[in-house]
């Protein structure tokens, strides 16, 4: 059997033995010079160098001739100019609706009707006091004959002095009478029939119309809930049954800074763009200019009219217009400069100019800008051309032939 105390020894640690204590340093070591390295670089690759970070952007060619031929662009929505909340002229319960959102309506089309009991009783008592009236009036009639034939015969016969004065009188009298009861009769028909269409139009007034053609955009009662012209009866009264709009009466309404409507006028061409639809450019123009000033925003409001109709557009909906120079809206010439961020143009004592970017160095160059230069987008005739790169920022100033780093 082995002595315990050998296995003991074996346990012991060798001291003496320094390898494994030199392995243990080299690989800190090796990465501490790897990242000493890689930071040199990096600070005599740039900053050394003087390489500058900037912002950048591409240079890119116009969308359209009219974002091109733009001397101002505005924002505002569609509006329909001819716009109505149908209701009825008198108090009553909601019978029947007839249309829904969406349903394209004509004029004088039905689109409700209301409990109309109380006034078709009313028309029946209205026609059967009409045709009393008329019933007496010919037996006023009859009388009046009647009497007509006595008072001529004792005209006939006072001639001959074979009846007295009184006789003839009294007939003469009651014929007058009877003339004058006739006549009342017939005035007495004249207020029945006034008095008929009166009940009929009260009876009219239950049926709503629409006052013109175009589409319900909404629809405010059901049967059974009470209407009013004017607000009665707080919540539980409405006040229309139904919206309706003319589509053809869409227009935009855009708010102009009163600093730029100087170049706003009627009749001018314009570019609108539905935020909806951003790639569908509708040629438009000015209707008018509203002659007052929104004091707190410092605006003019402007009419713009569509030129072209389409279903897509719709009421309430954002638009964005180009105000165009002297080059129609239905015309489509070929673009001639590309389009840059006023970020990205500079100008001096020797003119107009850019920061260019080419292989990680700047170069000065001179443009020609078209149009005007108090826009976000400016166009620029001449000097570069589509895909140029262009420093819109920088973190110091900028030289010519300096290195720079391009930031995301």
């Amino acid at each position: 059997m082995a002595d315990p105390s050998e296995s003991i020894h074996q346990l012991k640690i060798d001291r003496d033995s320094d390898v494994p204590a030199r392995r243990g340093w080299l690989l800190p070591a090796a990465v501490l010079v790897i990242v000493a390295l890689g930071l040199a670089w990096w600070f005599f690759a740039g900053s050394a160098t003087g390489a500058v970070q900037v912002q950048t952007e591409t240079a890119r060619t116009p969308p359209s001739a009219a974002a091109a031929n733009s001397v101002l662009d505005a924002a505002g929505y569609v509006v329909a100019r001819r716009e109505a909340t149908v209701s009825s002229k008198v108090t009553g319960k909601v019978a029947e609706v007839f249309v829904e959102e969406g349903m394209r309506v004509e004029q004088d089309q039905v689109v409700a009707t209301l409990e109309d009991d109380t006034e078709q009783a009313q028309l029946a008592l209205a026609l059967a006091q009409a045709e009393s009236a008329r019933v007496g009036l010919n037996e006023f009639k009859a009388q009046l004959r009647n009497a007509e034939l006595n008072r001529d015969r004792l005209r006939d016969l006072a001639r001959r002095n074979l009846t007295s004065k009184s006789s003839l009188d009294t007939a003469e009298a009651t014929y007058d009478e009877l003339a004058a009861r006739l006549a009342t009769g017939k005035e007495k028909i004249v207020v029945a029939e006034r008095n008929v269409a009166l009940v009929r139009d009260a009876l009219a007034n239950m049926t709503i119309r629409a006052p013109f053609a175009g589409m319900v955009v909404s629809k405010n009662a059901q049967p059974g809930e009470m209407i009013s012209p004017v607000s009665a009866g707080g919540g539980f009264t409405r006040t229309g049954i139904c919206t309706i709009i003319d589509t053809d009466s869409l227009e935009i309404e855009v708010d102009v800074n009163e600093a730029y409507i100087q170049r706003v006028k009627a009749g001018q061409p314009v570019s609108a763009v539905l935020d909806a639809y951003p790639d569908w450019r509708i040629p438009a123009e000015v209707i008018t200019i509203i002659p007052t000033a929104d004091r707190q925003k410092a605006t003019v409001r402007v009419r713009i009219a569509f030129l072209e109709r389409d279903e897509r557009i719709l009421r309430d909906m954002g638009a964005k217009v180009s105000f165009l120079g002297a080059l129609p809206v239905n015309e489509k010439p070929e673009v001639q400069g590309v389009m840059i961020s006023a970020a990205a143009l500079h100008r001096d004592d020797d003119g107009d100019f850019v920061w260019l970017v080419r292989n990680g160095t700047l170069e000065r160059r001179s443009v020609t800008v078209s149009g005007t230069r108090d826009r976000p987008q400016i166009l620029v005739a001449s000097g570069i051309v589509a895909g140029d790169i262009l420093v819109t920022s920088a973190e110091e100033a900028l030289s010519n032939g300096q290195a720079v780093r391009t930031g995301q």
